[in-house]
């Protein structure tokens, strides 16, 4: 096709003008401009670290493919430019001299076991965007714990029409090196929630996110290992059951419906407490599902997975995971689906396009899961 030299002129300035349209990242902190992150996905960052010898782009899981060219400009300020990255939030942060420096211009996010700067990149969803809709809101409370000799702090969603009625609970938790801020923060649960409440896809709840560690003084002294995962969540366990729930059904307006789910760390979690009471619980949700301490020949050495088997009630299961997650995260999946295809126990079954052991799974994985629980 023959262009007239005026259009094509105009064709080729427009196609230029668009690859360099960049975007401020979501994560960007009031009135800053970088990062941000152009139509192609890539991204530039600007920091002042003025006395800096090198500076050097680092991060999580969806961060580790990514190639980035560092530059030192004017008055102190380095500039970071990356290739395409892929879809979804992502931790970073940058190496200044050897030593791990937040970016100064982005919010922080609790995760790595430390505030930690990240980064979102469109995926194209609005799912969790906040909407001109009726707003749920997240209160703090506490409580004190037998089991662990102190006070646990955790988070509770009271859905827009909390006050007329009493609401079926879910029980949620975070991934290791995370906390109860997880969900509200780089999850956007409050959002998620309140859009399908909006668009009558989903049944209104109540969603307690509590903290996923759970050891007394003297077991926090224990090497920081699998073993102590396990134990940390055979105490959680305890706490949820004997502590947490009545606590719960004692102080807010709920029904006697239950439901249980995590990421990571929290699935294994989800899984123990979940297959422990199964009459207790109408639901277990899995996001990115993780075993701990089973073997080749009892992969569920330490999960009483064997438990729904022999439920009255036959709780709901879900599992989600991601497209681009490790492999060792498909082989836990492939362990708990070989097993619960073996006994003819039903779940549903979600893969995450294009994403990783990262929020964009499990944000996505929330809000199928919760869907399909309480009808």
């Amino acid at each position: 096709m023959q262009y007239p030299k005026i259009s094509l002129l105009l064709i080729l300035f427009s196609s230029v003008a668009f690859s360099q349209t960049y975007k401020t990242s979501l994560t960007a902190l009031p009135g800053k401009e970088f990062p941000k992150i152009d139509a192609q996905r890539k991204a530039e960052f600007q920091v002042y670290f003025p006395d800096a010898k090198s500076v050097n782009l680092e991060g999580g899981d969806g961060m580790q493919s990514i190639q980035s060219s560092v530059s030192k400009g004017k008055n102190g300020f380095w500039n970071v430019s990356t290739s395409a990255m892929d879809i979804g939030f992502h931790y970073y942060w940058f190496n200044v001299d050897g030593q791990r420096t937040n970016d100064p211009n982005t919010q922080l996010y609790f995760g790595y076991g430390q505030p930690t700067s990240g980064i979102e990149v469109p995926s194209g969803e609005d799912f969790f965007f906040e909407k001109n809709v009726k707003h749920g809101k997240i209160v703090n409370d506490s409580l004190h714990s037998k089991i662990t000799h102190g006070n646990r702090n955790f988070k509770v969603y009271l859905p827009p029409g909390y006050g007329s009625r009493k609401f079926p609970v879910l029980y949620l938790y975070h991934g290791t090196g995370e906390d109860s801020t997880g969900w509200e923060k780089q999850g956007y649960i409050v959002n998620i929630l309140d859009n399908l409440f909006a668009e009558k896809m989903a049944k209104e709840m109540i969603v307690v996110m509590d903290y996923g560690v759970a050891l007394n003084p003297d077991q926090e002294k224990m090497p920081d290992d699998f073993p102590r995962t396990v134990l940390s969540s055979k105490n959680l366990d305890k706490i949820v059951v004997g502590e947490l729930i009545p606590y719960i059904e004692k102080k807010y307006k709920t029904t006697t419906q239950k439901a249980i789910a995590g990421l990571s760390r929290g699935s294994y979690q989800a899984m123990l407490i979940g297959s422990s009471h199964p009459e207790m619980f109408s639901a277990i949700g899995v996001f990115s599902p993780v075993i701990y301490e089973g073997t080749e020949r009892e992969p569920f050495k330490e999960l009483p997975i064997g438990n729904l088997l022999k439920s009255k009630k036959k709780p709901y299961f879900f599992i989600g995971i991601g497209e681009k997650e490790d492999q060792r995260f498909f082989q836990f999946n492939m362990e708990l689906t070989t097993f619960l295809n073996k006994n003819k126990y039903p779940y549903s079954f979600y893969k995450s396009p294009e994403t990783y052991h990262e929020w964009l799974t499990w944000r996505r994985s929330l809000y199928q899961f919760t869907q399909k629980i309480f009808k």
